[in-house]
């Protein structure tokens, strides 16, 4: 986010300060140099929307770092180390994440960051994190900027940040994706493009219409909508006259719903498809009238792969009141890879977190490589994950069914 775009993932310890104070025998220590690693405490702090309209996906991306944490703690992961979790609210806007950034990269004991959801959340924490060597990974954003240049498109990639990673694959993948799907799978050569404009929306319809339009398809209008528009009445009426046989959305399920509910009530027995920002259980509560919808997802489906069903039993039982929603297994991978470089450098420093331990948590990260909830997770040489599965759902029965699973062909 894509919705799917964002999560901050903190490790921090007690400050230099309270630790000058009181440094006795099995007080706790800073993780940022200094002390034997044993009784230091690890924050992972999570950087999400915890409120408004995309908290559904927020809450469970924070619900299942948390886990992670706890994990790491019941099997002392990090010998000489507890973990913990402090999470912090976005709302899923560019200038709270920015703030939040700030504030953890203020906090020397912060080795690790997880997150955001939004790619436009993102592009405004990404600076802040790398001039301070501070790694983050996000388990949702799919703009394909973020980690390959302005300039991707062109052929012309570089990685602007050495401290950015992400376990969701990229538009450059799941747009085509869906216009392969909707163009060879779904037999509709003609559709309606709407985006609403933000970072991940508008890149996702640029991805799809290029695709589509490759396969012959052919784009009988594009519309541009606000993220907080409910009133779709003139685009309805554009669709309708458009002989449109399907609509595309770059954007989040909050718009998505009423906007297919809207088609659907105006008497257009046409499918909506979108990506992994409209793959949610709310989007269905949204709209009543969503069977027969589409969307795409990073990765595979959570739910059927053999590799989640610890983590889904283990979810069940801490008793989050949340579901994982979407994000679920790409954050608690997001922060057992954190968990698994902080071991990495602890390990090859005899035991404690080097003075360096920042840099060294970057640099460990980049060599992470391990088999998760949502498979193998690693990294390119952009930080990006080499998992290129995804997966298209359809909503069936009140839920979302899987319709097609695969990679990409370009």
């Amino acid at each position: 986010m894509r919705h799917r775009s964002a999560v901050v993932v903190s490790i921090a310890v007690i400050s230099a300060l309270s630790l000058s104070a009181c440094g006795s025998r099995g007080e706790k220590k800073s993780a940022d140099g200094g002390g034997s690693g044993s009784g230091t405490t690890v924050t992972i702090g999570v950087d999400a929307p915890l409120t408004g309209d995309l908290s559904a996906i927020g809450i469970g991306i924070k619900n299942s770092v948390d886990l992670a944490v706890k994990k790491a703690n019941e099997t002392n992961e990090v010998p000489g180390v507890k973990f913990a979790i402090k999470a912090l609210d976005d709302t899923a806007k560019p200038a709270p994440g920015q703030q939040n950034a700030t504030q953890l990269v203020a906090d020397s004991s912060v080795l690790g960051v997880v997150g955001p959801l939004n790619s436009s959340v993102a592009q405004s924490m990404q600076q802040i994190f790398n001039d301070a060597n501070l790694v983050e990974i996000s388990p949702a954003n799919t703009g394909v900027a973020l980690s390959q240049g302005e300039k991707w498109a062109t052929g012309e990639k570089k990685r602007p940040f050495k401290s950015y990673f992400r376990t969701a694959t990229t538009d450059a993948v799941q747009g085509p994706f869906a216009a392969q799907f909707l163009y060879t799978d779904s037999k509709k050569s003609k559709v309606f493009i709407i985006d609403d404009q933000k970072t991940y929306g508008a890149g996702l319809a640029a991805t799809f219409k290029g695709e589509f339009t490759k396969l012959g398809g052919t784009v009988a209008g594009e519309e541009h909508v606000n993220p907080d528009d409910r009133d779709f009445a003139a685009i309805v009426t554009k669709v309708k006259s458009s002989g449109a046989e399907a609509v595309y959305y770059g954007g989040e399920y909050p718009a998505a719903g009423p906007l297919s509910l809207q088609l659907k009530e105006a008497g257009l027995n046409i499918p909506l498809m979108g990506g992994d920002g409209m793959q949610s259980a709310d989007y269905i509560k949204l709209n009543p009238k969503s069977a027969g919808d589409f969307a795409t997802a990073v990765g595979g489906d959570v739910e059927k792969l053999p590799t989640a069903t610890k983590f889904i039993a283990d979810y069940k039982a801490a008793g989050y009141k949340d579901p994982f929603e979407t994000y679920g297994g790409y954050s608690y991978d997001s922060a057992w890879a954190i968990i698994q470089a902080v071991k990495t450098v602890v390990n090859a420093n005899g035991g404690k977190v080097p003075s360096n331990a920042r840099a060294a948590v970057v640099d460990a990260v980049q060599k992470i490589s391990f088999d998760g909830v949502t498979g193998k997770v690693s990294f390119d040489e952009f930080g990006d994950t080499t998992n290129k599965q995804l997966t298209v759902y359809t909503v069936k029965d009140s839920k979302w069914d899987v319709a097609k699973s695969g990679t990409f062909t370009g």
